[in-house]
């Protein structure tokens, strides 16, 4: 399958041909490398100059705590209500599916809110309050999560700090038709254990704290209920990270899929991909789905100001809506999920990487956890 593409740039006009599936190994094996910055400091130098009200958005959320202690009692009520369904039956799986699944994405999510401090105003107190969202996904998370999605941020696409891009064992393995669907299904595990393989962080007395709080409570809950309890949490988790609606989004946030494919230029000395033609690495979705998943679709808006809480993205974007409207945009999550697997052009080297300053496995020991 071959397409052709039409990008326009800096008032010029280029066409491409996206290269077969089938191409020799030289041709696909390589991911977008470019020796030019990340857009979103620049967007937000720009959308600031010319729109100042822009930063009376940032701030903390108050009241998404509330929608949180809401979701997991309601975790605790079904891993209570199905404590003697058989796990393999139509209802505990639907329910886990239904339910538990989108209930834990939320939480996923919500985390990630926590992570960037928007939930309240000091930073210890949303380290302490994610350890409690993180009680219905069963497994301690929200620690390491807070380092690794910083660096996501600050370094973004960098090939050393960012954990989110694909490895280049990844990439060989898994940019074919079984590999794809193997890492929609899967991709859970690879977001949870990928960083641990490519950058290390300091452990600290929040992960600790992280560890036995999830253990003590995983224990109890075992004890009081059973393992169907339990079993119900890791499934939600399990099948929120799979082939879920909400998890279109793990995919859409930065891959470069369909029209948005251009030709790669490998790294070597001065070779690189020039500004005009580096594709756009974010992409938003301005969906229903984001009412289950705290905006996060608005990825562009949330990578351009990190400290604008969910709430008020709708808000920056209708602003500043002459910078994002113009950008590529995705329309559908689920439809993300099918195209990422069923179309050729589309890989697991779709993503746009920047050689990196540190050497793989380096510890980061000054990471300012309180941005």
């Amino acid at each position: 399958m071959t397409d052709s593409i039409t990008h326009r740039a800096a008032n010029k006009t280029f066409t491409f041909t996206t290269p077969p599936s089938d191409s020799p190994i030289e041709v696909l094996n390589e991911f977008y490398w470019t020796k030019e910055k990340e857009p979103h400091f620049s967007r937000r130098k720009l959308i600031l100059a010319k729109h100042p009200e822009v930063s009376k958005l940032t701030g903390y959320e108050p009241k998404t705590k509330w929608y949180v202690i809401a979701i997991v009692s309601l975790q605790f009520y079904l891993a209570w209500y199905l404590r003697n369904t058989p796990i393999f039956s139509w209802k505990f799986i639907g329910l886990a599916y239904v339910f538990g699944a989108t209930a834990n994405q939320a939480m996923f999510l919500a985390i990630h809110e926590l992570s960037h401090n928007l939930l309240f105003k000091k930073p210890l107190h949303n380290k302490l309050f994610a350890i409690f969202t993180n009680l219905p996904i069963g497994i301690p998370y929200s620690a390491s999560f807070q380092p690794y999605h910083q660096l996501h941020h600050k370094f973004l696409g960098d090939q050393y700090l960012d954990a989110d891009l694909p490895t280049y064992l990844e990439g060989i393995l898994l940019s074919n038709l079984l590999g794809k669907v193997f890492f929609a299904i899967f991709q859970i595990f690879f977001y949870a254990l990928r960083p641990m393989f490519v950058t290390q962080i300091t452990f600290t007395y929040i992960h600790l704290l992280n560890i036995i709080i999830q253990l003590v409570v995983d224990y109890f809950l075992i004890k009081l209920n059973g393992w169907h309890s339990f079993i119900y949490f890791l499934m939600s988790s399990f099948l929120a990270g799979s082939l879920h609606p909400c998890a279109g989004h793990f995919i859409a946030e930065h891959y470069v899929l369909n029209e948005n494919n251009k030709p790669r230029s490998i790294l070597k000395d001065n070779e690189n991909i020039s500004i005009e033609l580096v594709p756009a690495e974010t992409y938003s979705y301005y969906g229903s789905l984001n009412l289950l998943t705290w905006n996060v679709g608005y990825h562009n808006e949330h990578h351009d100001f990190p400290y604008i809480a969910w709430t008020k993205l709708p808000e920056l974007r209708r602003i500043a809506h002459e910078f994002y409207d113009p950008l590529p945009q995705v329309t559908s999550w689920c439809g993300t999920i099918w195209d990422f697997m069923f179309c050729d052009v589309n890989t697991l080297w779709n993503r746009v990487k920047r050689v990196g300053n540190e050497k793989s496995g380096t510890n980061i020991n000054n990471l300012d956890q309180n941005q």
